[in-house]
Parts: structure tokens; C-alpha cells; sequence
């Protein structure tokens, strides 16, 4: 969701099918979007292949990924590190290493399984709380595109939702 917005800020509308991923280039800004579409403990593949092609070193890849062990609706953003048990960034660290940045989305710790967690749909509440949230992150994402990673450290790292209320 949050690459989406990020595109559909930048006027991306035209997506293609290549190494296991939907990309959408950029070209005045130098971006390309991917979201792979492997399961995600296969995701390095595609974020190795397309940064490969387009010569992009690991630190020119911002990867945004779901988190259960944050809490619904807290961002983090570091511009390094490990997975963290996230197999996506597992995954991705084992094809380019540990130093890329990520902005991890908390999707909170459920009661029940996991699996049914991250793939389900979203509850009412969390529905009515998706775009302020997805927002904060591509606006996140916006100040690292524009050059300035400590700025959207701080804006990612500081960043609060605003209750319902």
C-alpha cells in the first residue's frame, strides 16, 4: 500500500511484469518501483535481480515491509540492520546483505495465528486508520527519495497516529 501511494504521488500508472516482481519505473526521478510477487520468504530474488539491473547498490534499495512485532500503526525506519524473524527481509538480506534501509509497518502481534493475520483482511477500526498510517510512511519514503534519510528517520521514527475520538 505504501509503494502504491508513493507511485501514485510520483503519477505512476503504467506497471509491468518482470523477475517475479510488478515494477513501475521513474525515470525523470530515478526511482523504481518494485513489489515482488513471490511469497514473501522469496522476496530477495526479485529486489536482487531488478537492483542488479539497474545498478543500484543495497543502500539505494528502501524496502518497506509489514511488521507483527510492532504495534498496529507505529512506523520505524533504520538504515540498516537484520531481519528481525521477517522472512521478506530474510530473504532480502541473504541475496545483498544488511545494509539497505527499511521502513517496517506495525501490523501489531496477534492472539491468533499469524498466518491468518497477515494474510486477512483488515478490521473496521484498522481500515478507517490505513490511510493516515499509509500516508506517514510515504511521506517518509518522499523525504528519502529527495535525498534527505536523517529527515525521514525522524519523520518515520516520531510519527503517531492520531487516535479515533
Amino acid at each position: 500500500m505504501v509503494v502504491d501511494e508513493v507511485a501514485r504521488r510520483c503519477g505512476i500508472t503504467a506497471w509491468k511484469r518482470k523477475d517475479a516482481a510488478m515494477q513501475a519505473l521513474d525515470a525523470v526521478r530515478g526511482i523504481v518501483f518494485v513489489k515482488p510477487t513471490t511469497f514473501m520468504n522469496l522476496s530477495g530474488t526479485p529486489v536482487r535481480l531488478i537492483a542488479s539491473w539497474y545498478r543500484v547498490p543495497p543502500e539505494g534499495v528502501l524496502v518497506v515491509s509489514d511488521d507483527m512485532d510492532l504495534p498496529f500503526g507505529k512506523l520505524r525506519m533504520r538504515r540498516s540492520g537484520g531481519h528481525g524473524g521477517h522472512n521478506g527481509l530474510r530473504s532480502i538480506i541473504a541475496t545483498t546483505g544488511e545494509d539497505f534501509p527499511r521502513i517496517r509497518v506495525g501490523l501489531g502481534r496477534p492472539e491468533y495465528d499469524s498466518i491468518d493475520h497477515v494474510l486477512g483482511p483488515f478490521n473496521e477500526d484498522e481500515r478507517r486508520a490505513l490511510p493516515e498510517i499509509v500516508a506517514g510512511a510515504a511521506d517518509g519514503v518522499d523525504l528519502w527519495i529527495a535525498g534527505d534519510d536523517e529527515a525521514a528517520m525522524r519523520l518515520v521514527n516520531s510519527y503517531s497516529r492520531s487516535e479515533p475520538g
